[in-house]
């Protein structure tokens, strides 16, 4: 099965999603964070800590972050968690070398590393995590269905998953709010700032593309988890889901 962000593209070339979703985060790596947090006026940070806090109670001592950016989430997960060793992992080197810098700064280097890969075909071994983690990030997935079964192929059996991620609200008037502001301010300083004229326009298309709520814990099971759950935050702008192997 096929879903809408899949299709989607950042750039109008020839080139598959997954080269072009590379270059766009190397492009917008520098800005990334500033931007984020200005455009959620910091509430990222808070759905962040609810989504780590979903694995709070079973102490998972080494964890994946898939699609982890510049490492925010990774960082929060090491503090909050206290793992023996977590592995951030995502496509763009641009926005790694930023998290290798974060965490050199956290002192967190002994327990937090950075490595590339491919989300659609990891090099990990099965069952070699107890927890795997993504936030904002598997939006981006040229085929969702193969990643989130790379995600479960790697979990322990017993093992969770952690997920955040934009979604439309559902109720008005925030939704009729949400895609004003996600097509006009979003974009707009988006380029201005991180002067990439199509990253945040990308963003936008893809927020409203990507399978939600009921549907997405369904594409969970699918994908090999015998239990999937979720939660809308903030009025539906973001949506945490949890799932077990």
């Amino acid at each position: 099965m096929s879903y809408g962000q899949e299709v989607i593209k950042p750039y109008d070339q020839g080139v598959e999603k997954a080269q072009q979703v590379e270059q766009m985060f190397d492009n917008i790596a520098p800005t990334y964070d500033k931007l984020n947090h200005r455009l959620s006026w910091d509430i990222d940070k808070g759905w962040r800590k609810k989504a780590i806090q979903q694995l709070e109670s079973y102490k998972p001592q080494t964890l994946l972050d898939i699609a982890t950016g510049t490492g925010d989430f990774a960082i929060l997960a090491a503090e909050m968690l206290t793992p023996k060793r977590l592995v951030g992992a995502d496509i763009s080197e641009g926005m790694m070398e930023i998290g290798r810098k974060k965490v050199q700064e956290k002192g967190l280097q002994d327990i937090i590393s950075f490595e590339k890969e491919d989300c659609l075909a990891l090099s990990y071994s099965e069952g070699t995590f107890d927890a795997v983690t993504a936030a904002f990030g598997i939006r981006n997935f040229a085929d969702l269905d193969k990643g989130l079964r790379e995600m479960c192929r790697v979990l322990k059996p017993g093992g969770h998953l952690s997920i955040v991620e934009l979604t439309t609200p559902v109720s008005t008037p925030m939704k009729q709010l949400f895609h004003v502001y996600s097509h006009t301010v979003l974009p707009i300083y988006g380029r201005l700032i991180s002067k990439d004229t199509s990253a945040y326009t990308y963003l936008t298309k893809t927020i409203e593309a990507f399978p939600q709520g009921e549907q997405m814990t369904d594409i969970l099971q699918q994908a090999g988890f015998r239990e999937a759950s979720f939660r809308r935050l903030t009025f539906g702008i973001c949506t945490m889901y949890f799932a077990t192997k």
